[in-house]
């Protein structure tokens, strides 16, 4: 049962309470607004993604899948649905899905940035066993294009020092560029995540981004094992 079940095309403003419901414009369902991505209308006219839910004005929400970004796209479900609340000529980028993408991305680098400065982020392959050792890390992050020998010792360590707990997946996401700009390191190839308020928030908006390009590959993969 959602806190608020709105069933109208577009919201009034940012806001939503916890526990809130939002129609997707796509498949007309109501959903948790963790499920959806909300978009508003820039100055300019132009469809955008609102990732952190912040932006003003009137929102219209989409579930979190690029197929359901591409369908809202194709079906002009954007310039239908904000037809009535914006008073200039309603466009949609190119690629929203990718724009999509990429800022959840980008949202997910800022969280992480956020991490280090907190000082609960370490970096290196050392410093890393350490923290898997002291039961310090609550998560392991490899850059995409590390060696692969490394990899597989850190998370080998991770699992035996799991024992029979539940072992979150190392986070293979990001390329080292991107974790030295985040981190303001250099040289970055394995790091791994301390408790704390900052690395819940990463880890949230991490399995956002996850979600938004798995997810049709789950849906197809859910229906291939029902038919």
């Amino acid at each position: 049962m959602f806190a608020l079940a709105d069933t109208t095309d577009l919201d009034h403003g940012p806001r939503a309470k916890p526990g809130a419901g939002r129609m997707c414009v796509v498949s007309r369902q109501v959903k948790d607004i963790d499920d959806l991505i909300r978009f508003v209308v820039a100055p300019t006219g132009e469809v955008v993604p609102d990732v952190r839910r912040k932006l003003p004005g009137r929102g219209l929400w989409v579930s979190l899948s690029r197929n359901a970004v591409n369908e809202a796209a194709r079906r002009a479900l954007f310039a239908k649905g904000f037809a009535k609340s914006s008073k200039k000529t309603v466009t949609v980028p190119p690629d929203l899905a990718g724009l999509t993408e990429t800022l959840l991305a980008r949202s997910a680098l800022e969280a992480l940035a956020i991490a280090a400065k907190s000082g609960t982020v370490v970096s290196g392959f050392g410093k890393v066993e350490d923290a898997i050792t002291g039961r310090q890390a609550v998560a392991l992050l490899h850059a995409a294009e590390g060696s692969r020998d490394g990899i597989r010792k850190l998370d080998a360590k991770w699992a035996a020092g799991a024992g029979d707990s539940p072992v979150s997946p190392a986070i293979e996401t990001f390329t080292g560029d991107e974790l030295d700009l985040a981190l303001g390191r250099s040289n970055v190839i394995h790091a791994a995540l301390l408790s704390g308020p900052a690395t819940k928030t990463f880890l949230t908006r991490w399995q956002t981004l996850e979600r938004f390009r798995h997810a049709d590959s789950e849906a197809r993969a859910q229906t291939d094992k029902t038919n």
